[in-house]
C-alpha cells in the first residue's frame, strides 16, 4: 500500500486531511487498502480520515475478543487526543464500532456500519478451517462480493496466507466465537447515537435482513441499500458509498 503508515508506540495507522475525525475500522480479513475510496474522498470534504491497524493477530490469545479491540480503539482515540469521533466499520469493524459506542457513548458523535457483525451468528468463521485448498479459499473470497472479480489475486493470496498460518487461524476462530458471545440485540435499543447503515442488497455474509434488524433495534438509524453489491460496499461501489455517506453526514449536520 502506497499510503504512509504512521507508527507511534503500539499504534500503526494512516491519516489524511484535517477536520472532524472519521475513524475507519477494518474487518477480519480486510486490510487498510479496502477503504481507499473513503480515504481519498472525505479529506476534501473537511474530515480527518484515520485507519488504525487493529491488533487482530497481535493480542494474547485470551485477549483476542471484540471487547479488547473496542478498548484498543478507545486507547487510540485517547492517544490522538480526540474528544468526539465518527466511527465507520465494516464487518468485524462494525461490531467493534458498535461495542465501543456502547462502552464510550460520549466519544462517538456518529456511527456508520456496513456488513456489520454483532447480530448474525454465522457472519464470521464458518468454513475457514479448510487449509491448503486455494480454490476453496478463492471461492470463499469471491462469495464476499456480488462481482467475484473484486476478489483480486492479492486479496485471495492474503486470505489464503492467513488461514494457512496456524496461529492466525486459531485467532480468527477465537474472534468468531467472541463475536457470537457479544451479540448486541439487547444493547442496541439503548444506544441513541445517530447511525448510518449502508448495506449491499446481495450481501451473502450478513444478509439484508440483518441490516433491517439493526435498523429496527437502533433508535436513531437510517438504512441505505446499494444494489449489485455484496459484503463490502466501500470496496465494490466506492463512489455510491461515498455519495450516500456524504449526503447523510450533511443532512445530520456532521
Amino acid at each position: 500500500m502506497e499510503d504512509q503508515i504512521i507508527k507511534e508506540g503500539k499504534f500503526r495507522y494512516i491519516e489524511h486531511g484535517e477536520g472532524t475525525p472519521i475513524i475507519i475500522l477494518h474487518g477480519l480479513m480486510g486490510g487498510l487498502s479496502n477503504f481507499h475510496g473513503v480515504t481519498d474522498h472525505f479529506p476534501a470534504k473537511g474530515y480527518k480520515v484515520l485507519v488504525p491497524e487493529l491488533p487482530i493477530y497481535d493480542m494474547p490469545m485470551l485477549k483476542t475478543t471484540v471487547k479488547n479491540f473496542a478498548q484498543f480503539l478507545e486507547e487510540f482515540i485517547d492517544h490522538k487526543g480526540f474528544d468526539e469521533v465518527i466511527l465507520l466499520g465494516n464487518s468485524l469493524g462494525g461490531h467493534i464500532g458498535l461495542l465501543h459506542t456502547k462502552m464510550f457513548p460520549e466519544k462517538v458523535k456518529a456511527l456508520v456500519i456496513t456488513g456489520s457483525s454483532g447480530l448474525y451468528e454465522s457472519a464470521m468463521g464458518d468454513g475457514y478451517p479448510k487449509r491448503g485448498d486455494y480454490e476453496f479459499i478463492k471461492k470463499k473470497a469471491e462469495d464476499v462480493f456480488y462481482d467475484p472479480k473484486v476478489a483480486t489475486k492479492e486479496i485471495v493470496d492474503e486470505v489464503f496466507a492467513t488461514v494457512n498460518d496456524r496461529m492466525k487461524l486459531v485467532k480468527t476462530l477465537a474472534i468468531a466465537k467472541s463475536a457470537i458471545r457479544h451479540n448486541m440485540s439487547k444493547d442496541l435499543p439503548k444506544m441513541n447515537t445517530p447511525t448510518c447503515i449502508i448495506w449491499g442488497k446481495q450481501d451473502s455474509v450478513t444478509p439484508p435482513n440483518v441490516a433491517e434488524e439493526f435498523h429496527e433495534l437502533l433508535p436513531d438509524s437510517d438504512l441505505f441499500w446499494i444494489d449489485k453489491c455484496g459484503h463490502a460496499p466501500m470496496m465494490e461501489h466506492p463512489d455510491e458509498f461515498n455519495q450516500v455517506l456524504d449526503a447523510w453526514l450533511e443532512q445530520r449536520g456532521f
